[in-house]
């Protein structure tokens, strides 16, 4: 791709959402089934823009901007370098990778209340984002590359 067009930009945020639905599942399902509170990893977000002893509503506003804005983010990166072959699989690589830098590196330093959450729930999250932004990315760029049925026209 030598320039971004409007097709691609709509794929990122297709994409894009998709991923940030699918990627709550896994941390939020894991709090559940050890009692443990499902809106933690949500407050953590939240206080990477306001202070964690903000309103839950507050915090759940901010962390609906943060989750939004970093998926687009890494969204819009990875669909830029995402080989065309083998999209979901290179997807969920790329997002285990953003996973270690994002939990690892980047919120030990700035966002400590992201840092102390657990890392493997955390991680879950990435790699079902991965796959759900492979998955949508796929989708929409096979749709695009399939050849139209046999006298169907192809518009130009």
């Amino acid at each position: 791709m030598n320039r971004i067009d409007r097709d691609w930009l709509v794929d990122v945020l297709v994409a894009s959402a998709w991923a940030a639905l699918v990627s709550a599942f896994p941390s939020t399902l894991w709090e559940l089934f050890t009692a443990g509170d499902p809106l933690e990893s949500t407050r953590a977000a939240g206080a990477m823009l306001i202070p964690y002893d903000s309103s839950d509503a507050g915090l759940i506003a901010a962390a609906c901007v943060v989750h939004v804005s970093i998926t687009l983010f890494w969204a819009s990166i990875i669909a830029w370098l995402l080989p065309r072959q083998h999209i979901v699989w290179s997807s969920i690589a790329a997002a285990a990778l953003i996973a270690f830098l994002d939990l690892q590196l980047i919120a030990r330093f700035f966002f400590p209340d992201v840092y102390v959450l657990e890392f493997w729930p955390q991680f879950a999250d990435h790699l079902a984002w991965g796959a759900g932004l492979g998955v949508a990315l796929d989708w929409r760029w096979r749709e695009r590359t399939m050849p139209a049925p046999e006298g169907q026209r192809v518009p130009t």
